[in-house]
This record gives C-alpha cells, structure tokens and sequence, in this order.
C-alpha cells in the first residue's frame, strides 16, 4: 500500500495532496471498493484502477492543488465504450465513483533558539497539527527530554543544532512562519537579514522590545533592505495585552497571535 508510505511523508513534510477512494462500483471495475491512490503535484502512489479513470482522477487532483481547494469531490466513471473518455476506453462495464479529499496541508513553524521562551513556545505549538522546527545553534540545548516532550504531540517536528541556522531558512518551504528568539541579538539580526533576503514566508516574528527593533531596523536598512521590506517583520511579538514576563506567559501571547494568522485560512500560510 505505497499510497499509505506518500500520504505519511506528505504528513510529515506539511505537503497537501489528494487521497482518491472508490467508493461504490455498480457492475464490473478493474479495482473494489475502498481502493486508494494519493496523489501529490509531484507524484501518485497506489492505484485505483489505471486507464482512463486513473489519469482522468489524477488531472483533476492536480487542478485541485494548483487552485488551493480545500474540498472534497465525487467523480463518476462509466466503464464502457459509450463513456466520454479523455484517455482512452475502458470496456470493463461498470460505473465506479471516487471520493477525492484534499488532504495533508498544515502550516510549517520555524521556532529559532531553544532557550527559555523557545522551549515553553515550541511545547505549545508541538499540541498542533502543524510542521515545527525548533532550531539552535548550541549544542545540548535541544536534548532528549525536550525532543520526548515535542514528539509526543500531534506536530511534525524537526530539530536542528545547527552553528550556522540561518542555513534551515533556504531549507523551508513557502508560507512558513518564523519565530526568532535566540540567546544572541547578532544572531537574530543575522536570521532577520536571512529572512529577508528569501520571498514567500507566511510571516516573520522577532522576540524583543521597540528599542531593540529600531536598532535593528537601522542596521537592516543599512543592508539594503527597503522601508517596505522591513514591515514583513513584526517586532515584538505577541498578544499586546498579555503582558506578563514568565517564558511560558510570552510563549501563551505568541503561540496565541500565530493562531490568529492559521485562523484566516490556508491562503494565510500556503
């Protein structure tokens, strides 16, 4: 059942794609009910039953993921030589409806330093369904303990000890939210410069206050980075009334504000 093995790494990876199911045959078909492929925009595992309703169910799968369509879909096939076919006859003689489901799109977190507020937000966000790398560039700060406690939830999760992390921001697929809260202010505003200088993040956050912020935005822009540029990047972070210093107090008025943004849809993160 390779579609299972697809549909589990397009889990894991936070990559949508389509699960096909025949859900009732009246006649003769080359597959049973209950048969599945999953289909991504790269590639379809298993099998429904090949021929023309297998392509045909693939192209519309794919028309699906260009559109961004969270739906789920009947398709009806007859199996005959009177039937509309766009590839090609299948003379089996019956006529089978398939379920297709839109499956798999979570959005992807990045959570850059494993201190204190980093550890308390990524066990929040580690509670839902959602892609997560935690990430730090010291050794030992992402230990054993910790990875039990994040693996235990429902997230993908992924963690780096990486000296150089600003490498993980190339790795990252487009929507993905940024959360940089390192132990080191040179190495956020060395994943800031990083985070600007690729497109198609879903939002990028930095942990501090409105001081530290107009220190960055003045080295920043001495980069080169423009005005406009800089408002992808929202500094502080958090629910602004949720005022408190505790780590895991910050982590609730962090993960809270995230929420918001999952809250808008998936055009907010994919």
């Amino acid at each position: 059942m390779d579609w299972i093995n697809a549909l589990a790494r397009a889990h894991t990876a936070g990559t949508i794609g389509v699960l096909a199911t025949i859900i009732e045959v009246r006649g003769h078909s080359p597959r049973e009910v209950g048969a599945k492929m999953f289909i991504s925009a790269e590639a379809a595992s298993g099998s429904i039953g090949g021929g023309n309703m297998e392509a045909t169910v693939t192209e519309r799968a794919r028309t699906m993921l260009d559109g961004g369509m969270d739906t789920v879909e009947e398709v009806e096939f007859g199996l005959n030589e009177h039937a509309p076919a766009a590839y090609g006859t299948q003379c089996c003689g019956g006529v089978v409806r398939v379920l297709l489901e839109t499956i798999g799109r979570r959005p992807t977190v990045a959570v850059f330093g494993a201190g204190h507020v980093g550890r308390e937000l990524a066990r929040i966000l580690s509670r839902h369904e959602i892609v997560l790398h935690l990430a730090d560039s010291r050794e030992g700060m992402i230990d054993g303990v910790l990875a039990a406690t994040l693996e235990a939830g429902p997230a993908a999760v992924h963690l780096h000890t990486l000296p150089a992390p600003e490498t993980l921001i190339a790795e990252l697929p487009d929507g993905a939210h940024l959360l940089i809260l390192t132990h080191d202010h040179a190495e956020d505003l060395m994943l800031c410069d990083a985070a600007l200088r690729r497109e198609g993040f879903g939002s990028i956050g930095v942990i501090g206050s409105a001081t530290k912020w107009a220190r960055f935005r003045m080295k920043l822009t001495a980069e080169g980075h423009s005005e406009a540029l800089l408002e992808r990047i929202q500094c502080p972070i958090g629910v602004p009334d949720i005022t408190g210093k505790h780590p895991a107090v910050i982590a609730i008025g962090v993960a809270a504000d995230l929420m918001r943004v999952f809250q808008k849809g998936p055009a907010s993160f994919c």
